[in-house]
C-alpha cells in the first residue's frame, strides 16, 4: 500500500510539475514584457499594410501535422483602424475566408474582431512581438468548438513575421499553429500586379 501511495504522490508531482511549467515557463508564460527593447519595433500598421503571403502548418493534440496551408491576406489601414482579408487553402483542398476588423488604441493596445470570432480579441505589441488573445468558433464541419486562442507574432529584421498560436479547450491544447507571414514583393505577386509593396 505504500508503495502504491508513493507511486501516485509521484505521479501527482509529475503531473503538477506539468502543468506549472506550462502555465509560467513554456508557451503561456510568456509576457509582452519579455520582449521590451529586444528588436524591431512591431507596428501592425506598417508591418501587417498590402499583400501579404502566408505558409504555416497545424499540429494536432498528439504534435503531429495534420494540415497544411497557404494563404493570401491583403490589409490596408485609414489611421489607427484596419481591415485585414485571409484567403486560407489547405491542403485538403479546403478554403476559407476570414476578415478581421482591427484597431489601434492610443496605448498601442489592439482590439480584433471578426465573424467566427466569438466577442472581442484583445492584444498588446511590444518591441518585436505582438500577442492577441480571443476565442474563435470552429466550423461546423470541424464540429463547431469555441476554442481559447493565443497568437503570438514576431518582427523579424528582415520584415517576414512568424507566427505561432495555440488553441485550447478547458485548458487543454488541442492544436498549435505555425506560420510565416511577409509581404510580396512585385516579382512574387501571382499575378504580377504592380499593386504589391515591397517590404518594410
Amino acid at each position: 500500500m505504500d508503495i502504491l501511495l508513493a507511486v501516485l504522490a509521484g505521479i501527482g508531482l509529475a503531473l503538477a510539475a506539468g502543468l506549472v511549467w506550462s502555465r509560467y515557463m513554456g508557451f503561456r508564460g510568456q509576457e509582452p514584457e519579455d520582449y521590451a527593447g529586444k528588436g524591431p519595433a512591431f507596428d501592425l500598421r506598417r508591418h501587417l499594410d498590402g499583400p501579404i503571403l502566408c505558409e504555416g502548418v497545424i499540429y494536432g493534440p498528439t504534435g503531429r501535422v495534420t494540415s497544411r496551408f497557404v494563404a493570401e491576406m491583403e490589409a490596408r489601414w485609414e489611421g489607427s483602424t484596419g481591415i485585414m482579408t485571409e484567403r486560407f487553402r489547405y491542403d485538403s483542398g479546403a478554403r476559407q475566408d476570414r476578415r478581421w476588423r482591427l484597431a489601434i488604441g492610443v496605448d498601442g493596445a489592439i482590439r480584433a474582431e471578426a465573424d467566427d470570432i466569438v466577442g472581442v480579441g484583445r492584444g498588446v505589441q511590444k518591441g518585436p512581438a505582438v500577442r492577441l488573445s480571443y476565442r474563435i468558433r470552429l466550423p461546423e464541419d470541424a464540429g463547431g468548438h469555441v476554442l481559447d486562442t493565443t497568437d503570438w507574432m514576431y518582427l523579424m529584421e528582415n520584415g517576414a513575421i512568424i507566427n505561432r498560436s495555440q488553441f485550447r479547450k478547458f485548458g487543454i491544447k488541442v492544436a498549435e499553429l505555425v506560420a510565416t507571414m511577409r509581404r510580396v514583393e512585385p516579382a512574387d505577386a501571382p499575378d504580377g500586379r504592380a499593386g504589391a509593396r515591397e517590404a518594410a
